[in-house]
């Protein structure tokens, strides 16, 4: 009998979703600060993966309203974050892309979140879970090619 026939996969993928969900949500909150919402953060952070978009596009991945969204771009747009500009192909559509300053705060948070991550790592983990977080970090990597 293998390994994964002795452990039930689905109890698995549960409990795998629900701690990536939480340290998701630990590295946002180390990047956070009281001058974003964290619907204004994730949505920086989205802008960062892919640089420009559309609201409709954005609430999708956020899985909100674009009404919801529209109200968050409107006050990144406000805070200096974001540009918004027509859609030479689609006059009804408008393209929403970071300012330099909006990229300087997702290096920022990403920075920040890289920096708990060590810390934590650094002063909860043995060495040996260290070489099973890297073992299984390899494994997710490979699910996700």
């Amino acid at each position: 009998m293998t390994e994964t026939q002795t452990t039930p996969v689905l109890q698995v993928a549960v409990d795998l979703r629900a701690v990536v969900a939480r340290l998701l949500r630990k590295l946002r909150e180390a990047g956070a600060d009281d001058t974003l919402t964290p619907s204004q953060a994730s949505a920086l952070a989205r802008l960062g993966k892919g640089g420009v978009s559309t609201v409709s596009a954005l609430a999708r991945a956020e899985k909100v309203r674009p009404q919801s969204m529209a109200a968050t771009v409107e006050a990144l747009e406000a805070g200096g974050f974001v540009t918004r500009s027509q859609d030479p192909t689609d006059g009804r559509r408008q393209i929403i892309e970071l300012t330099e300053s909006g990229w300087a705060r997702v290096d920022g948070q990403k920075d920040a979140g890289e920096a708990w991550l060590e810390t934590t790592l650094a002063s909860r983990v043995s060495a040996a879970e260290l070489r099973t977080l890297a073992d299984a970090t390899a494994i997710l990597q490979r699910m996700l090619a």
